[in-house]
């Protein structure tokens, strides 16, 4: 007993139960990415009241996070670049609209809060949209970005892990096996996006309020890492970056 309370003062509970999960998204996709979202809104929730909210869910596709949201209280406004992804499961979300981050079709200070989850990985310029992202949010307002680390285990998404030995290495290895082309192309629409990239990106942007900084799926003791160079690269897995614009 006394090690379950460990464990759970720890905060491994939660990681174990998140880390198990991606063994079931290609099986059981609805309650994995129903699992993910629901986490990401409870950390969401503890820098901003949700209630009456409005969410600029950005990449959230087929609206797994814009319903966990909506079920906390907010309203959400869903902006994808791909009508498929938005379509995918069978469903489309209410409020959801075609369009790419980095032209993002909101007007300035337009929402309250602006949330993208595993989209940074798949843009060239991750700082070019973290900034767009930014912009839509009121003063007073909180962004929050996460995306997958490319030197982590799940870096390559379903090339993985052979994106270790190279993105295209994997690409064609990827084709060989399973008989047609990887959804995400390295080069094209997956890119290699780093811990030190966020890292740049928090360190141009001196106006920001930095509330949480951390490796997203591990508990918060872990954002020690983020200061070791390399390890931080393979252990981070995906990064989380909460901020506020200032009022």
């Amino acid at each position: 007993m006394l090690f379950v309370r460990l464990f759970r003062k720890a905060g491994l509970v939660r990681s174990v139960r998140l880390f198990r999960s991606f063994l079931t998204e290609q099986t059981e996709p609805r309650g994995f990415y129903g699992l993910i979202a629901d986490d990401a809104v409870d950390l969401v929730a503890a820098h901003v009241d949700l209630a009456g909210a409005t969410v600029a869910d950005f990449g959230g596709g087929p609206g797994f996070y814009s319903e966990a949201f909506r079920r906390a209280g907010a309203r959400t406004i869903l902006i994808d670049a791909d009508l498929d992804e938005i379509q995918l499961h069978g469903r489309r979300t209410p409020g959801s609209v075609v369009g790419l981050a980095q032209q993002a079709p909101l007007a300035d200070g337009a929402v309250d809060v602006a949330f993208s989850s595993n989209l940074l990985e798949h843009v060239r310029d991750l700082g070019e949209v973290a900034d767009e992202i930014v912009r839509v949010v009121r003063p007073g307002g909180v962004a929050v970005l996460s995306y997958t680390i490319w030197l982590g285990p799940w870096g390559g998404h379903e090339t993985s892990p052979w994106h270790l030995l190279g993105g295209h290495r994997a690409a064609r290895r990827y084709e060989r096996k399973a008989g047609h082309p990887p959804k995400n192309v390295f080069g094209t629409s997956m890119f290699p996006a780093s811990v030190a990239d966020g890292q740049r990106w928090l360190a141009s942007r001196g106006d920001l309020e930095v509330l949480d900084l951390r490796p997203r799926y591990l508990p918060r003791w872990s954002s020690f890492l983020l200061r070791i160079p390399v390890l931080r690269e393979l252990l981070t897995w995906n990064l989380w970056i909460v901020v506020r614009k200032p009022a």
